[in-house]
């Protein structure tokens, strides 16, 4: 039986090269995501689109479409939870709606996703947060971003306490920078390409498990301060 991955943002950049690597792999590729398009149609075994995740309705709506996609085995082996915002937030130019935005995208999201989708969490399924080292508080050697820092901080802490308390259902979480990536995110500005970035994610995400759970990683496999 193939695994089934469930990934969100999956319709574009590193979400994207995410789905191709594990369609190539064999999994069963569920892609949630706002709008769908060809590329993600072609490759996912089933597109949730339409989805504005940070809508409570979101959740009730992946989880009746999962009952009956996952009805077989009723197991999802990955979740990835790498939808997610950015602005430029500064000490001079700080927009506060901006900055609640990226918290309830970047934060509070994935944490109300891996919360509903509990019951497809099962022994040996993986959790992997795409988070960012600009949230690491003693990495931060330059300032500014003020709510994308904090976000993915805030995602950073959900994620140590979700690998604690999923540790005895046997699911194990992680956090996982991806790389400066060549995405629409920040203007296709990046050092490494979405794929290098699928990559490097997918390897941390095979390298998982409980004894490791609760780590914060660089796609690389280097180990980021907190």
């Amino acid at each position: 039986m193939s695994k089934v991955v469930l990934i969100t943002g999956a319709n574009r950049g590193i979400g994207l090269e995410l789905s191709r690597h594990y369609a190539a792999q064999g999994c069963e590729v569920i892609a949630v995501c706002r709008e769908s398009n060809d590329e993600i149609e072609a490759l996912a075994d089933q597109v949730l689109s339409g989805l504005d995740l940070t809508d409570a309705q979101a959740t009730d709506v992946i989880l009746q479409l999962l009952d009956v996609t996952l009805a077989e085995n009723g197991k999802i082996d990955v979740l990835i939870n790498n939808a997610g915002v950015f602005h430029h937030d500064s000490l001079q130019d700080m927009n506060l709606e901006g900055m609640r935005a990226q918290f309830e995208v970047n934060a509070i999201t994935p944490l109300k996703i891996t919360q509903a989708l509990m019951p497809f969490l099962k022994e040996g399924s993986k959790v992997a947060n795409i988070t960012s080292r600009m949230g690491s508080i003693a990495d931060n050697g330059s300032g500014g971003y003020y709510g994308y820092r904090a976000s993915k901080a805030a995602l950073n802490a959900f994620g140590k306490s979700l690998a604690i308390d999923l540790k005895p259902k046997g699911v194990s979480v992680a956090m996982v920078h991806p790389g400066f990536v060549q995405t629409r995110m920040v203007g296709f500005a990046g050092d490494i390409s979405p794929q290098q970035a699928a990559a490097g994610i997918a390897q941390r995400i095979s390298e998982l498990n409980l004894d490791n759970s609760g780590g914060f990683w660089h796609s690389n496999g280097e180990a980021l301060p907190w």
